[in-house]
C-alpha cells in the first residue's frame, strides 16, 4: 500500500455491501469493487468543491483484491491523488473491511483487503475534449510538495486478431450521465467467468479503456491472461490483462 505523499489531501468514506453488490457466493463481484471506486472519487471531488470543473473519464484501472470483502460487512474506502500529468491524473483507492484492524493495515503488517489506482483524463464539461488541470484542482491535492509525475499511455497490446470471441452484450441500463456504457460494466465479462468457476480468493486485474461503448451486440476475444472487448464491427472498447503472480509491489499505475 502506497501512503499518500505528506500533507496530501485524503478522503474517506465506510459502506456496508448489499444485495446488489454480492455474487451468490457472499463475496463482492469485481463490477461493483469499480462502482465503489467511482462512487468515491466522486464523493471526495464533490466534498472539495470541484465537481463542475471538469468531468472525469476512466483510461486505466487496476484492482488487487488481496481478499474479498463479503456480504454485510463494513469496509472503509480512502483515497487520494496519487500522480498527475497536463490533462489527466491518477488516484489511489484502498479498501479495509472491518474484520481486518485499519491499525495493523496503516503500519505495513496486512495489506488492505482491496488496493485500488485509476488513471483518469480531466475533460472540459462542455467541449467534452481533453483540458488542463487547474490551479485550484492541484492546490486541492498537494502535498507539502508537487504531486508526481504520470503518464497517460497505453501500453496492453492489441487482440491478436478481431474475429472470433464470445458474444457479450451491454444493456441501455448500464449507460451513466455521459451517455455512454459506465466504466464499472465492462468488468462484467470477466466477473462471469469468475462466477463459473470455483469461487477465488484473490486476484490482480488491469483495464484499459479505449473507445466508449454504446449498448448492444459485443465480442469477448481471450488469450491466455488477456482479455478484449470489441464492438462486432472490430472497434476496441477495453483490454483486461490478469497480473496474479507478475507483480510483488503495490498496484503501480505509471
Amino acid at each position: 500500500m502506497r501512503a499518500p505523499d505528506p500533507g496530501a489531501r485524503v478522503f474517506g468514506h465506510t459502506r456496508r455491501p448489499g444485495f446488489s453488490d454480492c455474487a451468490p457466493s457472499g463475496r463482492v463481484r469485481l463490477d461493483a469493487l469499480a462502482r465503489w471506486i467511482q462512487d468515491v472519487a466522486y464523493d471526495d471531488v464533490v466534498e472539495v468543491g470541484l465537481e463542475r470543473i471538469a468531468v472525469w473519464v476512466a483510461r486505466r484501472a487496476r484492482i488487487r483484491v488481496n481478499r474479498f470483502p463479503r456480504f454485510g460487512e463494513q469496509v472503509r474506502l480512502t483515497t487520494f491523488c496519487s500522480g498527475v500529468g497536463p490533462m489527466w491524473a491518477e488516484r489511489r483507492i484502498d479498501i479495509v473491511c472491518e474484520g481486518d484492524s485499519e491499525a495493523t493495515v496503516s503500519a505495513g503488517a496486512a495489506p488492505p483487503a482491496v488496493e485500488a489506482v485509476g488513471l483518469w483524463v480531466h475533460l472540459d464539461p462542455e467541449l467534452g475534449r481533453p483540458s488542463p488541470l487547474t490551479e485550484a484542482e492541484l492546490a486541492a491535492y498537494s502535498g507539502d510538495q508537487p504531486l508526481s509525475r504520470v503518464r497517460a499511455r497505453l501500453r496492453h497490446p492489441l487482440p491478436p486478431e478481431l474475429d472470433g470471441g464470445q458474444r457479450w452484450s451491454f444493456r441501455a441500463t448500464e449507460c451513466d450521465v455521459a451517455g455512454h456504457v459506465n466504466n464499472a460494466a465492462y468488468w462484467e465479462p470477466l466477473e462471469e467467468e469468475l462466477l463459473a468457476g470455483e469461487d477465488p480468493g484473490r486476484i490482480d486485474v488491469e483495464m484499459e479503456f479505449r473507445a466508449p461503448a454504446q449498448p448492444g451486440a459485443k465480442r469477448v476475444i481471450a488469450d491466455g491472461d488477456r482479455r478484449w472487448i470489441l464492438d462486432v464491427s472490430g472497434e476496441l472498447h477495453a483490454s483486461i490483462v490478469l497480473l496474479d503472480g507478475r507483480s510483488q509491489g503495490p498496484p503501480d499505475g505509471r
